[in-house]
């Protein structure tokens, strides 16, 4: 489960060598943004040089590429994701085929998915279509760059994302993807991230991204099922059984009846607790 996803810069050999001591789900090693035009070459030899020195345990590695072709350099068998930036169908398909060559080149043993970064108006529009390729298993929103390409303020109520917030989490839960939330930018401002965090939940988001290694407890204990929800799913899961004991084919809770759906919810939830 990913409920928090940590950007590292990749020219950082500090941070590389203390990534799994964060306790993130994931960590991803950034190419492209958290990477100086002029240190882009230099970070990919230190990425390279320290996967193939180091295995992270317990934790997903996510690269952030800056093109296609950086493949090339950094392709290891230690890589589970990549994550593309402004990701489009047409890349995706030049991504997935890079993948399937380097693959069988290097002779790996694993099929390396894809996190699409939907950061342009396009890729929000084609969100649908974006969830729908190979190897694409989550989506992430950009909504720093996407502000850019709309000429909005980011705010802290963050009304000007929601649509692409909603459009990424419909598309992601259409195909059983994760629906991953933008970075909180404000790394000092830890009452606002829970507060966006637990928002960008209610909405339907699995995870959220991080950029500082404080944010990680919050969004992790955010996307955990909440007391009142243990304990009402528990309640739920109660009355099946004793409605199944006693033949019964409907049954309520509170004075609401319960059907498939519902099961299924408190199912899930106390499956969450156990990740």
């Amino acid at each position: 489960m990913r409920k928090s996803l940590l950007f590292i810069p990749a020219n950082h050999p500090a941070m590389l060598q203390n990534a799994d001591v964060f306790e993130a789900d994931a960590v991803i090693f950034d190419l492209e943004d958290g990477v100086h035009l002029t240190e882009k070459d230099a970070a990919k030899d230190l990425l390279n040089s320290f996967l193939n020195k180091f295995k992270l345990s317990n934790i997903e590695v996510i690269v952030r590429i800056n093109e296609v072709n950086d493949l090339n350099e950094i392709i290891n068998e230690r890589i589970d994701t990549i994550l593309l930036p402004k990701a489009d169908q047409k890349t995706l398909l030049l991504l997935e085929q890079k993948l399937t060559v380097l693959e069988k080149k290097h002779k790996l043993n694993k099929k390396i998915g894809i996190i699409a970064l939907i950061e342009t108006p396009e890729s929000v529009l084609n969100a649908f279509d974006i969830a729908k390729q190979k190897r694409v298993n989550g989506l992430l929103l950009g909504a720093e760059d996407l502000a850019t390409y709309l000429g909005v303020v980011r705010t802290l109520e963050a009304h000007e994302i929601e649509f692409a917030r909603n459009m990424v989490i419909y598309a992601a839960k259409s195909f059983q993807i994760d629906a991953i939330d933008t970075p909180f930018v404000d790394t000092n401002d830890l009452d606002g991230l829970k507060q966006d965090t637990l928002y960008a939940k209610s909405l339907g988001m699995s995870g959220k991204a991080c950029i500082h290694p404080n944010q990680i407890d919050i969004v992790n204990t955010s996307f955990l099922p909440s007391i009142d929800e243990i304990n009402y799913a528990k309640k739920i899961l109660l009355a099946k059984e004793k409605a199944d004991h006693d033949g019964l084919g409907a049954f309520s809770v509170d004075g609401k009846m319960i059907d498939q759906p519902i099961i299924k919810r408190a199912l899930n939830i106390l499956e969450k607790t156990k990740e």
